[in-house]
């Protein structure tokens, strides 16, 4: 496979937040502050980015606060994102061609922090379609190199490209004629020099005050896996249902797949009566049942009405002899119905947003209106779902 890259973009200072930080710098400089300097300096034959050194300046600021320091880091990892996204290119559009012919599933690798982010790309591309699985370059030198199979392609992740433990795993990989997808900032590394296709991630420092730590470059490989597997979604045209088939027992999967037929009460457990019934009675069934209502049906059994707790409170209070009364002449006409192929997030997000109040349950009804069922508030939240 050819090799595929971009022109290199020139280096640039990342500029300054706030211009004033550096002037404020130099007032504030004194014997102290050239003293944490010295302490912070890199070790003989290191060098330190400019965003490191203004970090670092940043840091002995006297009145910076936490929330300074916090915003700074925000600040520049947003920048390193923002050069990121305008370096991509073709290289880019190659490596989503590659994943998605892939016959096999993507093995993906790195080391240290580089490796963290490997597992969580891994795992965004597997519950997104794309089988793909972890190797630590060094545990596949001792066995786990047989998990890689011939129709695979590897998508390696190093900051540097030349982290030694890459270099037996390397050309492991091209003994078995894998396509190997580089993820690094360096173009001229190892790394990128053994791959066919190169995402480059380079930034122009790490934030934080050291500047030394993996923050910014973690950032660009993590949003650059998450757009490899967005751009798959669309190429492979997965749905939200294909998304709940591999989340079956998440919240997420619920949302997508729980029905109100799964949720709802049967047989004895919904609170029903007789239009002849008393009211007495019908309070009885309320009772029995806590729900906290209960449907009226007909002679034909097709569901006519519907008396609540709350019914039951404001007929009393008119008329306290009404308990001896049949309950069609105080029930409430027109009970709200759902299917029972109504996902249960659905059925929530209708109970919240019903015109006339929130709703607590619904009832459910065959073709011939007769009760089957009855959907209650509480049993979707007992099934972990709530409302978005």
């Amino acid at each position: 496979m050819e090799r595929q890259t971009h022109n290199p973009r020139p280096w640039r200072a990342a500029p300054n937040a706030n211009p004033s930080d550096d002037a404020d710098a130099s007032a504030a400089m004194d014997t102290s502050v050239d003293e944490n300097a010295a302490m912070a300096a890199p070790p003989a034959g290191e060098s330190v980015t400019p965003r490191a050194k203004r970090a670092s300046r940043s840091a002995t600021v006297p009145g910076r606060t936490e929330l300074d320091r916090a915003r700074r880091v925000f600040d520049d990892e947003m920048e390193g994102l923002a050069i990121a996204r305008k370096r991509l290119d073709s290289a880019f559009t190659a490596a989503v061609d590659a994943i998605h012919a892939c016959r096999g599933r993507v093995v993906i690798s790195g080391v240290g922090k580089s490796g963290l982010i490997a597992k969580k790309i891994a795992g965004t591309l597997t519950s997104t379609g794309t089988p793909s699985y972890y190797v630590h370059p060094v545990d596949a030198a001792h066995g786990d190199l047989g998990l890689v199979g011939a129709r695979d392609v590897a998508l390696v992740i190093s900051k540097s490209g030349a982290s030694d433990e890459l270099r037996g795993f390397i050309p492991s990989l091209h003994k078995l004629g894998i396509p190997i997808i580089a993820m690094t900032g360096v173009r001229d590394s190892y790394l990128a020099l053994a791959a066919g296709i190169v995402l480059d991630t380079g930034v122009n420092g790490e934030a934080g005050s050291l500047g030394l730590a993996p923050t910014t470059s973690t950032t660009v490989s993590l949003v650059m896996g998450d757009a490899l597997a967005s751009a798959l979604v669309e190429r492979r045209g997965f749905t939200a249902e294909d998304f709940a088939r591999f989340h079956p027992s998440g919240v997420l999967g619920k949302r997508l797949t729980l029905t109100v037929g799964e949720l709802m009460r049967k047989g004895d457990a919904v609170p029903i009566v007789d239009g002849q019934t008393t009211l007495r009675d019908a309070l009885f069934e309320i009772m029995e049942k806590s729900i906290g209502c209960t449907g009226v049906v007909n002679p034909e059994g097709r569901l006519i009405g519907i008396i609540t707790d709350g019914d039951l409170k404001r007929i009393l209070a008119r008329d306290p002899d009404a308990l001896d009364g049949p309950v069609r002449d105080v029930m409430t006409l027109g009970p709200r119905t759902i299917r029972p192929d109504v996902l249960a997030s659905d059925a929530l997000a209708r109970m919240e947003l019903n015109e006339r109040g929130p709703l607590l349950m619904y009832f459910i009804v065959d073709e011939a209106q007769r009760p089957t069922g009855l959907l209650h508030l509480h049993d979707i939240l007992r099934a972990g779902l709530r409302a978005e």
